[in-house]
């Protein structure tokens, strides 16, 4: 979708998207390979959720408020705006939210003599230097002024949009063809590309967090991407979670990742060279939530090796369906509470049994992280449905070998539990439908909308979220948080449908204008191809190798180049030498 051009004056304007699905983890899949280089001032310290500056002020919020002399959309210093939203000396700062000027000299975006390049501001190592005197190494500047990019993927001088550089243009490999992470991957500078490890307590690479813990809801999800906090239908906003709030100030945009350069920074800002597209006509065709199984061995089954007998919850009791299991709430760490303690129970053996349920406790479970994968059907909701749910054949206590676990019915792996959490913006028009054996519990804003517990064949629920508002505690435009526990106990069959309808959540997809065909603000040429031969436009929507670049290029002709396109000093406008 093209920008209007009564918007194309603001370099940083964007249009929010809405998209209609049930998960804020899409943006794992959507923009798990985005990165950039945007770098904050080193003399700031500011809120990683947020990109605002300690003092209190929203600096960088595009709002001109009590106390700001500027805001220009951003917390970076050298570019007439501070860190601190006051004016630097020389700047013109008109209007909020738009870029500030400088009418003479370098940093005004006008390259003239003497300068080699003119990015906008004052500040060294973004391709301009600070004195405009030099186009530093491995970038290109437009020769009519602007914002520099990186000259070339696999140069090994890591510049502009890239975060990586191995030395090639080849895909799968960590560092992409166009010299982004890719999913998975670190590449830290100097170093060969590796995978990453999540769950290993260090975030690297395109994780965006990493607590060490494969749970979900504690802020960092199991696939190290950031959670929303979110607390009776009221959310903290935090910065890479995908989640846009209504109404929100501080964010001006969240594509679900914590990267520069894709055009929603590093602290949810807006960048230059990218527009927003709003997708409402075409929603995606799936949705991938984040889930974590936990692998049990039988209680049929005797100690081995130092590991215990297998767990007396799992493969022992088949009473069928018992509600009361869990109490009506999540703890304070929101794991399910057993409400049993002091009562019969038909299917369950006791509090500090069920406790290892859905936490991870060795030499009792196997952890393995995964998604459920739900695909849009016509009338627009979402469905994952199998019939035959076995997500751990070949894994967990049955990849440890026949000594600790061997499969079951059919060459099957029963004996797990699973955990998977997302949140929704409450229109009132929500419909959850779930169907599983065994065990199957919904908790919504922490209190228990659906309980299917006990050992018992595949049952049917429904939950129609208005005529459970009051007692669930929802607001209209609060965002909730829903949980789905699951358990499958008994070794004879293992079922799982999950359906959602009209659940809204609002998130940012940018795309740059660079490729589009068409040049934008900003940009000195674009033939949507953009590949860089000689005098063709080059990577950035910038002019590539030419005459006048300051650079000989005798391949391809010159004698000479002066960096101008003047006659009469010497080297003509085509390059040649001048006699005489």
């Amino acid at each position: 979708m093209r920008t209007p051009p009564a918007h194309r004056n603001s370099p940083h304007l964007s249009r929010m998207a809405s998209l209609v699905f049930a998960s804020l983890f899409l943006a794992l899949a959507a923009c798990g390979g985005d990165g950039g280089s945007a770098k904050p001032d080193a003399g700031v310290v500011t809120d990683p959720d947020s990109g605002t500056p300690d003092g209190g002020l929203d600096c960088g919020d595009r709002q001109l408020q009590t106390g700001e002399q500027c805001d220009d959309g951003n917390t970076r210093s050298g570019d007439g705006c501070t860190s601190a939203c006051t004016k630097e000396p020389g700047w013109s700062c008109d209007t909020p939210g738009q870029a500030c000027t400088k009418a003479e000299g370098c940093g005004n975006g006008r390259v003239e003599e003497p300068e080699a390049c003119d990015d906008r501001n004052n500040i060294a190592n973004d391709g301009c230097s600070a004195d405009c005197s030099t186009v530093e190494r491995g970038w290109n500047c437009p020769q009519s002024g602007g914002r520099c990019h990186a000259a070339a993927c696999g140069d090994r001088i890591i510049a502009g949009e890239e975060e990586c550089e191995d030395g090639n243009t080849a895909n799968n490999d960590g560092c992409s063809s166009v010299c982004r992470l890719e999913p998975g991957w670190k590449c830290p500078p100097g170093e060969p590309c590796a995978r990453t490890t999540c769950g290993d307590g260090k975030p690297e690479g395109t994780e965006q967090c990493d607590d060490g813990n494969s749970d979900t809801g504690d802020g960092c999800s199991p696939l190290c991407t950031r959670e929303p906090k979110c607390a009776n239908g009221r959310c903290e906003e935090v910065c890479g979670d995908g989640v846009m709030l209504p109404n929100s100030t501080r964010e001006q945009c969240d594509d679900g990742n914590t990267r520069s350069g894709d055009g929603c920074s590093s602290a949810c800002e807006l960048e230059e060279g990218f527009v927003c597209v709003v997708i409402k006509d075409e929603p995606p065709q799936t949705v991938s939530i984040p889930v974590v199984y936990r692998d049990f061995r039988g209680y049929d089954l005797p100690a081995v090796n130092g590991v215990p007998r297998g767990h007396i919850d799992f493969e022992n009791k088949n009473a069928g369906h018992e509600t009361g299991i869990v109490a009506a709430s999540l703890g304070a760490d929101g794991k399910p509470v057993y409400a049993k303690t002091g009562v019969s129970s038909a299917n369950t053996n006791g509090a500090t049994a069920f406790n290892q349920w859905y936490r991870d406790v060795k030499d009792v479970n196997k952890t393995v992280v995964g998604t459920l994968d739900l695909t849009r059907q016509t009338n627009g909701s979402y469905v994952f449905d199998n019939q035959a749910f076995f997500p751990l054949d070949g894994k967990g206590w049955v990849a440890m070998g026949t000594a600790y676990e061997s499969p079951r019915n059919n060459g099957h792996n029963f004996s797990f539990t699973s955990e998977a959490r997302y949140w929704f913006e409450y229109k009132g028009t929500e419909v959850l439908t779930f169907r599983g054996d065994d065990d199957v519990w919904v908790f919504i804003n922490k209190k228990l909308a659906l309980d299917l517990g006990g050992v018992h064949g595949a049952l049917d629920g429904t939950i129609t979220l208005s005529q459970k508002a009051t007692e669930l505690g929802l607001q209209p435009n609060g965002i909730y948080e829903v949980l789905v526990l699951q358990a499958e106990r008994h070794t004879t069959a293992s079922s799982y449908r999950l359906t959602l309808n009209n659940f809204e959540t609002q998130r940012s997809v940018c795309e740059a204008t660079c490729g589009d065909g068409e040049p934008d603000r900003g940009e000195e040429c674009d033939d949507g191809i953009n590949d860089g031969g000689y005098g063709q436009c080059a990577r950035g929507c910038v002019w590539g190798p030419r005459c006048g670049d300051g650079v000989p290029n005798p391949e391809h002709g010159e004698e000479c180049d002066d960096g101008n396109g003047l006659n009469g000093d010497g080297c003509n406008n085509s390059c040649r030498v001048e006699i005489g």
